[in-house]
């Protein structure tokens, strides 16, 4: 059967609507975290801080992760609120251990379930209940902080508007493809929410670095609007309490928390389908604004193959590279930023990869997420 010309026609002019589709999210959006300076403040405060983690079976974790948590350069008063969430293993005993060196250490020992709370909440929610401090700051166990100064630089972010700040957690650099394609999805995420945050529509934050009051957590009533969704507990959580005015970012190497990545692509993907179920409950414009970009995004490669082998290979070539030359500028400055500069040579490999990344990760649009958090 022969095609009509007209069809190569149209297919090239959809190519062009989508690269400047994404020229434009790259230049309105995500130009903003890649050149973001934080202002210089002309005085500090410096604020009571409850840092807060929740933990289930992670003595290993704990042990490998909580002193750095724990030894941190901050002065003024703060404590660590650590949740035994009905760990089975040595976690008590590990807890315990560190308190006899750690005063300002406090655990909450839970023992039985909640019932119809899924998911991490129940015990997060017992956490920053039994803070002593309006300002909360939360971490995983598996996370340490990347520097000494994490919860001073933090807690440094607010001022007297503000009752959100959105951090960076990385992944520890280590050799193999599996964990550059992590780092570098971990990176494109982070990329899309602080870059919106700083557009004034704020739409998620990470559970291993972010913080806020606990004045937002009881005006919004907790977790409760959201108790039946396994997940959430973060990017759902800031999601309905975010605003333009409220929330602020650090890009800060110091307030970066590191975490190991997966091992294999399966305990990855389980991740990721749990993470992205929630994104249909994002408020409209959101979910508008992401799903054209990676509907944008899902197209650009299938469409220029098709341009170049059926249309006009030159003028295929000429558009894509408009789109390569302001993504190479953007993602330079913005991984130079989130300290992720080891992965600027791989980056057009990356973005033709986030093609099948997205096909690997639509089942979680209609996939039901795992119940526990764990």
């Amino acid at each position: 059967m022969i095609i009509p010309a007209i069809v190569w026609t149209i297919c090239f002019g959809l190519f062009c609507t989508v690269i400047a589709i994404q020229v434009f999210y790259y230049l309105y959006f995500f130009r903003r975290m890649a050149y973001y300076k934080a202002i210089e403040k002309e005085t500090s405060v410096e604020h009571p801080v409850s840092v807060i983690i929740c933990a289930r079976d992670e003595a290993h974790n704990l042990v490998k992760n909580l002193p750095g948590v724990l030894v941190q350069d901050y002065a003024t008063t703060h404590e660590v609120v650590l949740v035994n969430d009905n760990s089975t293993d040595e976690s008590k005993y590990v807890i315990d251990e560190f308190r006899r060196s750690f005063k300002n250490l406090n655990m909450i020992e839970l023992t039985q379930e909640a019932k119809m709370i899924s998911g991490k909440k129940f015990p997060l929610s017992m956490g920053i209940k039994s803070a002593k401090y309006e300002i909360v700051l939360l971490t995983d166990a598996d996370c340490v902080p990347a520097s000494e100064n994490w919860i001073k630089k933090m807690q440094g972010a607010y001022e007297d508007e503000t009752e959100i700040v959105l951090g960076y957690g990385a992944y520890h650099k280590k050799p193999g493809l599996l964990n550059k394609l992590i780092r570098f999805e971990t990176f494109h995420t982070a990329l899309q929410y602080f870059s919106y945050a700083l557009a004034g529509k704020p739409y998620m934050g990470v559970g291993r670095n972010l913080s806020y009051k606990k004045e937002i957590f009881f005006k919004n009533k907790g977790f409760s609007s959201i108790n039946q969704i396994p997940s959430g507990d973060d990017d759902l959580f800031i999601n309905q309490v975010a605003t333009a005015e409220n929330t602020a970012i650090l890009l800060d190497h110091d307030t970066h928390t590191l975490s190991d990545a997966k091992n294999s692509w399966g305990e990855w993907m389980t991740q990721k389908y749990r993470h992205y179920s929630t994104g249909k409950y994002y408020k409209p414009i959101h979910k508008f604004l992401l799903g054209l970009y990676s509907f944008s995004l899902f197209l650009v490669y299938p469409l220029m193959v098709l341009s170049i082998v059926f249309f006009n290979w030159q003028l295929a070539v000429g558009v894509f590279a408009l789109r390569f030359i302001v993504q190479a500028i953007v993602l330079y400055k913005g991984m130079n930023k989130l300290n992720e500069k080891d992965l600027y040579p791989w980056f057009l490999f990356l973005d033709i990869w986030m093609f099948f990344y997205y096909l690997f990760t639509v089942p979680a649009i209609w996939k039901a997420p795992r119940k526990n958090w764990n």
